[in-house]
């Protein structure tokens, strides 16, 4: 099939979209917190709300895909953001944004659905690994700026500086409360996806195997085989860690170290995903050199460490570890998909499906840390980080891949 660049250019802005409205909760943590007097029980309903939409739709929006096609489905999952933005935008209470953070989540999961195959189609089956890494680069891209814009729209909003944008979103912000203006930059953002994607002519998508939800025989099937759970509790670990430190730290740094979180800490955080994204180029080059399993061992103990810095370090060292984290975190969630699908031989779409599915750590991680922390202190809550990453540590030691990743031998001179 001919390659349509104008679909690939918009699949890679909607993967840019995405990242934008998705990893923001740490650093609005603290501002919410404070807005709505939030214990952190409270506080970890927001990460909750927001990735437990991943375990409620994954699956589910594999069969609408198949039924309603892309466009429109890409069309219903804007819409669900565009309504979940200016919902809670209108209407600011804790209990409002809790259900948007719901509705926003279901519609990003859902694109996370909809894009991967349609982004094959599209650039061409044959270029499709340049492509996939080419949207990892530019979801990252997002992750690191999003939190920088956040930062630069409530010092602008709070400082009361002059400029139409600025004083219209001041104006529609209630006052103190100057951090839900990025919810109208995602309803502007949502708004605009629609516009765009209803100017576009979609592709007819054919599934691979691999890309199928698959039957209720298959799921069920695959329930039974212990290496299924293992690896679901895998992406269920990765996400759980790697959201336990990106929500948390720029809450962390203000508590234990007095860091202005509207702008350190929210810079930390887009940092934290800046680096994430680096690491992902660095783990692509170390993947055609060494077993991923290895690979897999090395970051993660690097992660721990990192983890250990950020915990007990001294207000310097602790910034730049919870930073340094996102670097090794990522090649996790690649090497633990990898290694997944390589380990069965059969029901590859059902799986991919489950694993998806895994994304809800994100969710329940983060009420867990929550809720220990207000028994004990925020500190020892994100002690769970530690289980998190163990338990991807140890998949390093006990996965046997049928098929391993390709590595390239260096000749000796």
């Amino acid at each position: 099939m001919k390659r349509n660049y104008a679909i690939v250019i918009l699949i890679l802005i909607t993967f840019f979209v995405i990242s934008f409205l998705t990893n923001i909760l740490g650093a609005l943590n603290p501002s919410v917190s404070s807005s709505f007097n939030l214990s952190e029980t409270m506080a970890g309903f927001l990460p909750f709300s927001f990735f437990i939409a991943y375990g409620v739709m994954s699956i589910p929006a594999g069969f609408l895909l198949e039924k309603y096609g892309a466009k429109k489905m890409m069309i219903f999952a804007f819409v669900l953001a565009l309504f979940g933005s200016i919902l809670f935008s209108n209407l600011p209470s804790f209990s409002v944004f809790i259900f948007s953070l719901f509705t926003i989540g279901t519609g990003m999961a859902i694109l996370q659905v909809v894009i991967n195959p349609l982004l094959r189609v599209a650039g061409g089956e044959e270029h499709y690994a340049f492509t996939s890494v080419l949207a990892q680069l530019i979801f990252g891209a997002a992750s690191f700026i999003s939190p920088k814009i956040y930062s630069w729209l409530v010092t602008n909003i709070n400082n009361n500086r002059h400029g139409f944008f600025i004083k219209t979103l001041s104006d529609l912000t209630p006052e103190s409360m100057s951090w839900i203006s990025i919810y109208w930059l995602f309803a502007i953002a949502s708004l605009i996806m629609i516009v765009l994607i209803l100017f576009f002519s979609f592709p007819k998508i054919e599934l691979k195997e691999d890309e199928k939800v698959g039957t209720k025989e298959s799921y069920l099937d695959l329930f039974k085989n212990k290496l299924v759970i293992l690896y679901f509790l895998g992406i269920f670990a990765y996400v759980g860690a790697e959201q336990g430190i990106s929500y948390w730290m720029s809450k962390f740094l203000q508590v234990y170290h007095g860091f202005d979180y509207e702008t350190v800490g929210a810079n930390s955080v887009g940092n934290f995903w800046g680096l994430l994204t680096i690491g992902g180029i660095i783990g692509l080059v170390l993947l055609k050199l060494i077993d991923s399993k290895l690979v897999l061992k090395i970051f993660t103990i690097l992660a721990l460490l990192s983890l250990t810095g950020a915990l007990f370090g001294t207000a310097q060292i602790s910034l730049y570890s919870f930073q340094l984290s996102g670097l090794f975190l990522s090649v996790m969630y690649p090497i633990i998909i990898s290694l997944a699908l390589n380990s069965i031989l059969t029901h590859h779409g059902s799986f991919a499906g489950i694993l998806m599915t895994g994304i809800m750590g994100g969710a329940v991680v983060q009420l867990l840390i929550g809720f220990l922390s207000d028994i004990t202190s925020l500190k020892t809550g994100m002690f769970l980080n530690y289980l998190a990453l163990a338990y991807v540590l140890s998949i390093s030691f006990w996965a046997k891949p049928i098929i391993k990743n390709k590595t390239i031998k260096l000749k000796n001179n």
